[in-house]
C-alpha cells in the first residue's frame, strides 16, 4: 500500500512539473560570436629598397611578397600581401605602371573589380581620397557578405597605380566580420594617409 501512494506521489510530482515547464515563455537567445582581442593599433614604416611606394603599416602584420595573382606571376615585383596571421586576412596590394597602359584603363578595371561582387553586396560606397601628402584616389565599401568589405586604389594618373582589397581566409559575413573590418578599416586608412609615391631617379 505504501509503495502504490509512493508511485501516486512520484507520478504527480512529475505531471505537475511537465505541466508548470509548459507555462513558461520560451525566448530565443540571440546569435553570439566568439569574442576577438583586438590589439592596439602601432605602426611601423614599409620602406623597401627598390620599391616605387612606401607606406606604414602594422606591427601585427607581415608583409609579404606576392609570387601569384590566380596562379599566373605577377606582372612585376612591386606586389606584395599584407597579411595580419591573427585575423586570417590580407590586404592584396597590386601595382601598375601607367607607362605599359592607359591611366582610364586601369581605373576602370578597379571598378570591375569592385563592382564584381554586386550578386552579394547590399551596397557599394565610393569615397574620393586625397590626402595630405598628395595622394588621390577612390575608397570603396563594400555592404552585404560579399567576400571584400573594403577595397581602394591610388594613383597619381601619369606613373603610378596601385590597388588594395582586404579579403579573410573564412566564409565572408558581415556580422561576424564587423568588429574585424572596422578595426582593420583604421589600419587600411592609416596606409593611405602615409601613402607616398618614392621620388623618381
Amino acid at each position: 500500500m505504501r509503495t502504490r501512494i509512493f508511485r501516486y506521489v512520484w507520478a504527480a510530482c512529475i505531471t505537475a512539473a511537465l505541466l508548470s515547464s509548459c507555462n513558461s515563455n520560451y525566448n530565443p537567445k540571440r546569435r553570439g560570436y566568439f569574442k576577438i582581442d583586438l590589439p592596439r593599433h602601432q605602426y611601423r614604416a614599409f620602406d623597401q629598397p627598390g620599391y616605387p611606394y612606401t607606406f606604414e603599416y602594422p606591427v601585427y602584420a607581415n608583409v609579404v611578397q606576392d609570387s601569384t595573382f590566380f596562379e599566373a606571376k605577377p606582372e612585376n615585383p612591386y606586389w606584395i600581401n599584407i597579411a595580419f596571421p591573427q585575423f586570417d586576412a590580407k590586404i592584396y596590394i597590386s601595382y601598375k605602371d601607367i607607362g605599359g597602359n592607359t591611366f582610364d584603363k586601369l581605373r576602370d578595371d578597379a571598378f570591375k573589380m569592385t563592382f564584381k561582387h554586386t550578386y552579394k553586396a547590399s551596397s557599394i560606397d565610393q569615397t574620393p581620397i586625397q590626402t595630405a601628402n598628395g595622394i588621390g584616389g577612390i575608397f570603396f565599401n563594400v555592404g552585404g557578405n560579399a567576400a571584400t568589405a573594403h577595397q581602394f586604389f591610388v594613383t597619381d594618373t601619369t606613373r603610378h597605380f596601385l590597388r588594395g582589397a582586404l579579403y579573410f581566409d573564412a566564409p565572408p559575413n558581415e556580422d561576424s566580420l564587423k568588429p574585424v573590418n572596422d578595426f582593420l578599416m583604421e589600419d587600411m586608412t592609416h596606409l593611405i594617409n602615409t601613402f607616398r609615391w618614392k621620388p623618381l631617379r
